[in-house]
């Protein structure tokens, strides 16, 4: 649902360039959802489980309205109208695919319109369950360093070595079999599509099997799990996150990282 021009924007350019960034990379937590120890913590965080709960159901209308930024609007920051101006595309683009999954599809089916109809919402909903999962999962699992907001790492320019590290510290991995990879197009690598997003994504099982060892042989936590023990470590972060406690000084040892291997 999201249109081409946003995605550009809020993915390609903000999510690729400054990869779990707080304050720059709005794809950490999607502006509402508590997923590090460095995001402040607020009342709205305690029912988050229920927010990411809901938001699974209807995952690509979430990352479609991802790009109007409601918590910079609500904060005074971005002007209504240019909020409304910028949903303008995706009412276009979401009635065009409304009108054919809910009504041309179910009209060509003739009397099993009801069913056409049916199958239409249930293939949407289990493709942003599915999407969902495996986005969370190669996101937000334990093991995922964030940078924190104002850090020199945050403000000062970059090695390329220094982004490289980030994205690997950024981001994790699914394991499974060859099926499971293809399910997921790919992204069940992400860690290698957070270094190469340019490649295409069939490469990044090749690609991991020279980056493991690489992390390894440089001491470089290379975060990777079953999908199971992914989807269980997102549930307990989500939960462990939306109550106020004092932050998790981890940064120091992510910083040193970043010092000592760029």
């Amino acid at each position: 649902m999201c249109p081409a021009k946003h995605w550009k924007r809020t993915h390609n350019y903000e999510h690729h360039t400054f990869t779990s960034i707080l304050g720059k990379d709005r794809d950490v937590g999607y502006g509402f959802l508590r997923v590090a120890e460095d995001q402040p913590w607020r009342p709205m965080h305690l029912a988050q489980p229920l927010y990411a709960l809901g938001l699974m159901f209807v995952f690509e209308w979430g990352i479609a309205l991802h790009n109007l930024e409601f918590e910079r609007v609500l904060a005074g920051e971005k002007p209504p109208r240019v909020m409304l101006r910028q949903s303008l595309p995706i009412a276009r683009k979401a009635t065009r695919q409304l009108l054919k999954d809910y009504v041309l599809f179910p009209l060509l089916g003739g009397p099993s319109a009801p069913f056409v109809f049916a199958g239409d919402a249930a293939a949407n909903v289990v493709r942003n369950v599915w999407a969902f999962l495996i986005i969370f999962c190669g996101h937000f699992p334990d093991g995922v360093a964030y940078v924190p907001e104002g850090s020199v790492v945050a403000t000062e320019p970059e090695t390329r070595g220094a982004w490289y590290l980030r994205q690997i510290r950024g981001s994790a991995n699914i394991e499974g079999p060859d099926w499971f990879h293809v399910l997921s197009g790919n992204l069940s690598h992400q860690i290698e599509h957070h270094l190469f997003p340019g490649l295409p994504s069939y490469r990044y099982a090749q690609i991991a099997a020279m980056v493991e060892p690489v992390c390894r042989k440089y001491g470089v936590p290379y975060t990777s799990g079953s999908f199971g023990r992914q989807v269980g470590s997102v549930a307990r972060r989500l939960v462990r996150l939306a109550l106020p406690r004092a932050p998790v000084l981890s940064r120091g040892g992510f910083m040193r990282q970043f010092a000592g291997k760029t």
